[in-house]
Parts: C-alpha cells; structure tokens; sequence
C-alpha cells in the first residue's frame, strides 16, 4: 500500500474532547438500552431487565470472548507491536459461513463489568499495543464509550479501531464521530437477497452503504505514520465468496464513485465452508483462484490501488 500522508503520531481523537464530553454521549449512549435501537433490527427491547432479548443476544454488561496482542490484522493494523483486540460476544448478523461462530452464533464468551473492559484497555495498552481493536462491537456501542471513560481517566490514550460487519445504523456511528480513529467494516454484499438467504441481514446494502459513507465522512481514508501504522482513516474489508455470491463488482464500483478511489481495500480469500456452509451446495467450496483473480482485475479496473491483498491457497 502506498501512502497518502506519513505523520509521525497522531493524538487518539477522544483526547480532543473533555471528560464532560465523553460522559455525556456515554450516558446518552446507556439510555438508548433500554429501549434499543442501536443496530439496524432496533428491536427496542429493554436490555436492563433482559425479560425478553433481542437479535443480539445481550444485555447491558458487555460480553467478551478473549483480549490479546493480535499480529495477523492487515499491517497497519497489527504494525510491529500487534493490534490489541477485544472480541465481544455475539453478533446481530447470522451468517451460515461465520469462521468465528463459537463466538458470534454460540455465545462463547464472558459477561464483564465496565471497569473490566477499561482494565483490558489498559492492560493491552501497557503491552505496547498500536491501538484498541473492538471486534463486532455494534450491539455494545454504549458499553464500549462507559468503559472508554473510566480507561482515559486512568491514563489511556490508544487509537480506537471499529471492526465491523458493516451492518450498522448512521445514527450510531454519529455518536462515535471524534472518538473512532479508524474505521474496518466489511462490505459483504450488493444484494439484499444474498444479505437475507446467507446473513438473515433485512435491507443490508442501504445501512451498508450509508454507514461506509457515515465512517469517510468522519475519518476519510487512511493515513498511516512513518512507521506505517494506521492514525486515522478508513479501510474496508471484502471477502470474496463462491459464485459471486458476494457481487463484488457492484461493492467495488460503489467504494470507487460514491466514497473514493482512495479507500484502502483488503481483499481476503480466505473463504472456506465453516459453520453451516459445508451442507449449502453453493457455499460448499473455497473460492477458486480465478474468482479470486477476477475480483483483483475489478479494482485495477476501479482504479483501487490501495489496499492489500492475500494469497490464495485452494484448500
């Protein structure tokens, strides 16, 4: 990947606001729980009685699957230190070939306290961590900004990472504007029907696409520091599925004209049938290498030069 600007460090954007600042959109964020509406399903059930649950399966105590130094996020995420990731438990998609399904379809994972999130910051800050790397955290927004509080009075100061589904309401991403650095959703889909057969997602392309121009509008591209970590910015992440099932050249046209050709992609091919997909015909298979092939000559085509792609092994 080229880059665009090289800056030697950037100040974490939530040390820009004042502590009062921070408290008031938690507090505004935690209230929106008890009458959910947080991802795009707004099942509007109360999360603190948890008398009846919604898509995601949580209440109000943020649930969490493991916390390490991760080396394997693209470069500039993992850089020479490692990206310090929280896994949280479940999800509010329901994808048939999910890799990680233990956590996002089976739970697996452990109710913490708001202090103990803020502790796993700390700690994979004191560990030498480039930034804090909150995997699939849409249904624990407000979670995530109680724990950011107590964590900057305690001395924190990393760069936030979003990674996402990309299935997520504006409206929420808007109470994270000045507060995510760096923005990593996924671009699943250009077909709600693929969105709905393989996901069970309802109306996936529109939140899809207005919360990727809602995370540039906020961080545009990404920039990276002299030593090619990422500051600031966005990077989306496409898996290329069997078939076409995930009708890359629609997804890849949209990042070019409606957001920019600056955008970074990582083009993964890692696909292979977990979870439920070895008993659906059309997901049954890794991708070949000329469908892989064929997505890497869509961006030349696009004009997306930036960005990362993997190695293909036909499994």
């Amino acid at each position: 990947m080229r880059r665009s600007e090289s800056v030697s460090w950037v100040r974490a954007s939530y040390l820009n606001f004042g502590l009062k600042e921070l408290k008031n959109r938690a507090e505004r964020a935690y209230e929106s729980y008890r009458n959910c509406d947080i991802c795009p399903w707004e099942c509007r059930v109360d999360r603190f009685s948890l008398k009846k649950k919604g898509v995601c399966r949580s209440g109000v105590q943020p649930m969490v699957s493991s916390y390490n130094l991760h080396h394997g996020e693209e470069p500039p995420i993992s850089g020479s230190r490692g990206s310090g990731t929280i896994f949280f438990t479940n999800c509010i998609l329901r994808c048939v070939y999910c890799q990680n399904y233990p956590i996002s379809q089976l739970g697996v994972g452990k109710v913490y306290t708001h202090r103990d999130l803020a502790d796993m910051m700390l700690y994979l800050q004191r560990k030498g961590a480039h930034n804090i790397n909150f995997v699939t955290p849409t249904h624990f927004v407000p979670s995530i900004l109680k724990a950011l509080v107590i964590a900057v009075e305690r001395g924190f100061r990393l760069p936030l990472v979003y990674n996402t589904s990309g299935y997520e309401r504006a409206e929420t991403l808007k109470i994270l504007d000045g507060i995510v650095d760096i923005y990593l959703p996924d671009i699943k889909y250009s077909s709600d029907l693929m969105a709905k057969k393989y996901s069970k997602a309802k109306d996936y392309v529109r939140y899809n696409r207005e919360a990727l121009k809602e995370m540039f509008r906020q961080v545009g591209p990404l920039r990276l520091n002299r030593e090619g970590v990422a500051v600031r910015g966005l990077l989306i992440r496409h898996l290329v599925l069997p078939n076409d099932i995930a009708g890359s050249e629609e997804s890849l046209r949209f990042i070019a004209r409606e957001l920019s050709p600056e955008v970074p992609i990582s083009l993964m091919s890692q696909y292979f049938p977990a979870y439920r997909a070895k008993d659906i015909r059309e997901l049954s298979r890794p991708i070949l290498p000329e469908e892989y092939e064929r997505v890497l000559e869509l961006m030349e085509r696009f004009g997306l030069r930036r960005g990362w792609i993997q190695e293909h092994f036909l499994l």
